[in-house]
């Protein structure tokens, strides 16, 4: 088996009683800690009007964690690009691989990573479909490479015209996988909150994967929640945020993330639980055996080229240290 990438999804989350400030720093000193551990990329997502996630200025908030690493790749997962220009992206992320070469990605959604009145505000129309996803991806990789227009660009980008800045479709349906091995670009799909699309997702861009002069074969990257401790019982308990969190979308009371529980049950319904743990269903939660059990399960069956992490968890030293029994374990599995 050749060795398996490791990465990082931060959501930046605000923490109840904390502060946007407290999360930022937060996210600082995780990914000198994530570089430190071994892992390949930093990805910070974009969502918007929840109290619960700093990165909404995602580009801002990327800068800031190359700015404190070293080496560490960091990039978007995802910038949603139906809220943007494509000339806007292109000269943003054009300034972040101009201010950090090498080191940059470019990930990119087609979701508005928000409601739908939000989304209104943020592209100041009505139309809110990505009907031209399609359409706007090409337009920004011509941004970065004019030769790919049979005629002079009009409106260029500076910086970002003539960088080689990775480019990456997100998803967490079959549409992006589709387009994305149409396309031959890599693929990063949302397991760890769709994980009944995993497959067919990905089966979905292996049959479509077209070579490209950026991929000879299909590259994918899995999304999954991965909450590691030093116990089973306490892996489940510190899970109790996440759980509190998506809990808090279905019931339209979107909030700070919250400290955990000992008892789901009081919380939550019999339903909603069904629910969750169906949204939720290829979560890793436990302690360092039963991780590396149920990851070598997950790798297995998805054939994944790399995996990305997420891990909400309230306590700062609790989620580090939920990233080193990951590193240990892939450490393992790739030995």
């Amino acid at each position: 088996m050749s060795t398996i990438k490791y990465s990082v999804l931060d959501l930046a989350p605000v923490l109840e009683g904390g502060s946007p400030s407290e999360s930022l720093a937060n996210s600082r000193d995780l990914a000198k800690h994530a570089e430190k551990l071994g892992y390949t990329r930093y990805w910070l997502a974009e969502h918007h009007n929840m109290p619960g996630i700093a990165s909404s200025a995602t580009s801002i908030v990327i800068s800031d964690i190359a700015r404190a690493t070293n080496t560490i790749r960091v990039g978007s997962g995802g910038i949603m690009l139906p809220n943007h220009s494509s000339l806007v992206i292109a000269e943003q992320f054009g300034t972040l691989e101009s201010l950090y070469p090498g080191r940059i990605d470019l990930g990119l959604g087609r979701a508005p990573g928000t409601d739908q009145l939000t989304a209104v505000a943020l592209r100041r129309t009505r139309r809110t479909d990505a009907e031209d996803f399609p359409q706007q991806v090409e337009e920004l990789r011509t941004y970065f490479d004019p030769s790919r227009s049979e005629q002079p660009l009009p409106v260029r980008a500076v910086p970002g015209e003539g960088l080689n800045i990775p480019i990456w479709l997100l998803g967490s349906s079959g549409y992006s996988a589709q387009l994305a091995g149409q396309l031959g670009l890599p693929f990063s799909f949302a397991s760890h909150f769709s994980p009944d699309n995993t497959l067919p997702a990905i089966d979905l861009y292996h049959r479509s994967f077209k070579p490209s002069d950026v991929l000879k074969e299909p590259y994918v990257m899995v999304g999954v929640n991965i909450i590691a401790g030093e116990s089973n019982e306490e892996g489940q308990y510190l899970a109790s945020s996440l759980y509190q969190s998506f809990l808090g979308m279905m019931r339209n009371k979107r909030g700070k993330m919250l400290p955990p529980v000992e008892n789901m049950d009081e919380v939550w319904t019999p339903i909603e639980k069904q629910l969750l743990q169906q949204q939720l269903g290829s979560s890793i939660i436990g302690g360092p055996e039963k991780v590396k059990e149920k990851l070598e399960i997950f790798l297995g069956e998805t054939g994944a080229n790399e995996i990305i992490v997420n891990a909400q968890i309230y306590d700062h030293d609790k989620r580090k240290a939920s990233y080193q029994h990951v590193a240990n374990v892939m450490k393992e599995i790739n030995a």
